[in-house]
């Protein structure tokens, strides 16, 4: 069973001429995209006010959808973003929580039960540790290892719809759980790439999960609402009802293909086609004025051209409309889409282009919104955006993980995964 102590082993900085019971506690998240590296540093003082100290990116190109493809590229961009935000934040970084995606990560739920055994029948936290390692008891194929065991709910007796059973009675204790896998060695890759810029991996986690943390609010965890994380590999995918996750899934498209659609369409690099996105792109064909002309430069001392803005945005328009399609096929196949009630929230980089928001309600047929970390104090302005969201959630994960509460401890599961990963290869050669 993978343990379910959730001490963190986030840096902390003892503030000299403070006693240790003073001492601030930093939290270090590690989003390592397919199109960029993002590092966010945070510190909570003894009064438990969280800070931005220090943010850093740096352009990512050692990664495809998500997966590591090129080792020494993925290490320089992780060394100059964590170094970057170090100088900004005046605090030497050892370990950060890293997130992960793509699309060999699986997810399914499950259930346990147990007989209560505790005396006058009252559930403690050792019975809750019993149930959710028989839920979790599942078969797993030798190259794939559980990140994740999120309890959802558990029933005591036919008592459902319980979050914190411990100190109620009953006899028959039953547990249902989100369990979130990924393969062995993406891990191990991304796990190396951290060691060999010379930092510890604290804990890896789900990206959706994390950006979760960052955006969403209680209501709409209770109320149900869905996450499209649209990163430049990737769209991560992740559906809460009653306060609980319920699904999660990973489409391996995203902002990286509209660029490659551009770069083909308009026969320009890759470069200058992410700087047009960026700078002109939008997901909505109608929301274009007809006679808008932009410029397209030209390429080894060719003559820039001029083309209706028009014609971009009907190269973006489709493909937008593709993911958007494959994350309604996804949504549609969790048990709680029909209890979507508070709608859709879209993060990630590639959400921040015009229309984005317009075109995903067109094609869900729910209600759409951006979704922006909830941050305040220090540089809280700076990573205010969709494109941080992973990276802020990051740090709300370890700060949770840092929590000694039973009711955080079952948040977390994967504080040995690094050791476990480890292990795996060593068996394995």
């Amino acid at each position: 069973m993978e343990v379910m102590t959730a001490q963190s082993t986030a840096v902390r900085k003892i503030i000299p001429g403070k006693r240790e019971m003073a001492e601030d506690r930093i939290y270090v998240g590690l989003d390592i995209g397919t199109t960029k590296i993002a590092v966010v540093i945070a510190r909570e003082d003894q009064y438990n006010q969280l800070s931005i100290v220090g943010v850093g990116t740096h352009p990512s190109t050692g990664l495809r959808r998500g997966v590591v493809i090129n080792i020494e590229k993925t290490v320089d961009a992780i060394r100059k973003a964590i170094e970057q935000a170090e100088l900004m934040s005046g605090h030497k970084i050892h370990s950060v929580y890293a997130g992960i995606a793509g699309d060999h990560i699986r997810s399914i739920n499950s259930k346990g039960v147990i007989t209560v055994s505790g005396k006058d029948r009252v559930i403690n936290e050792s019975d809750l540790f019993r149930v959710v390692d028989v839920a979790s008891a599942i078969g797993l194929p030798m190259d794939r290892i559980k990140i994740h065991v999120l309890p959802q709910e558990y029933i005591v007796d036919d008592r459902d719809g319980i979050k914190k059973p411990i100190g109620m009675s009953g006899t028959r204790l039953e547990s249902e759980v989100h369990i979130v896998t990924a393969s062995a060695s993406a891990i191990q890759d991304i796990t190396n790439c951290v060691h060999q810029a010379g930092y510890e991996v604290d804990q890896i986690v789900l990206e959706p999960y994390a950006s979760s943390l960052a955006v969403l609010d209680s209501d709409e965890l209770d109320l149900g609402v869905a996450i499209l994380d649209i990163g430049g590999g990737t769209t991560d995918v992740a559906v809460f009802f009653d306060g609980s996750i319920r699904f999660t899934s990973i489409i391996g498209l995203g902002g990286q293909s509209v660029t490659n659609d551009i770069s083909h369409g308009l026969r320009t690099p890759m470069e200058q086609a992410e700087d047009i996105k960026k700078n002109f792109g939008c997901a909505l064909q109608s929301m274009i004025e007809q006679d808008e002309l932009i410029r397209v430069p030209g390429i080894h001392g060719r003559a820039p051209r001029e083309i209706s803005r028009n014609v971009l945005c009907a190269i973006i328009q489709p493909r937008m409309e593709e993911i958007f399609n494959l994350a309604l096929r996804e949504l549609e196949k969790s048990d709680v889409f029909d209890s979507i009630g508070a709608g859709i929230v879209l993060t990630g980089g590639a959400s921040l282009m015009p229309g984005t928001v317009e075109l995903a309600e067109s094609v869900l047929g729910l209600p759409v919104k951006l979704g922006s970390p909830v941050v305040e104090g220090g540089l809280a302005e700076t990573v205010r955006s969709p494109m941080y969201a992973t990276a802020v959630g990051l740090v709300e994960f370890s700060r949770k993980s840092a929590d000694g509460s039973p009711e955080r401890k079952e948040d977390s599961f994967t504080n040995r995964i690094v050791d476990k990963v480890r292990r795996y290869f060593e068996d394995l050669f």
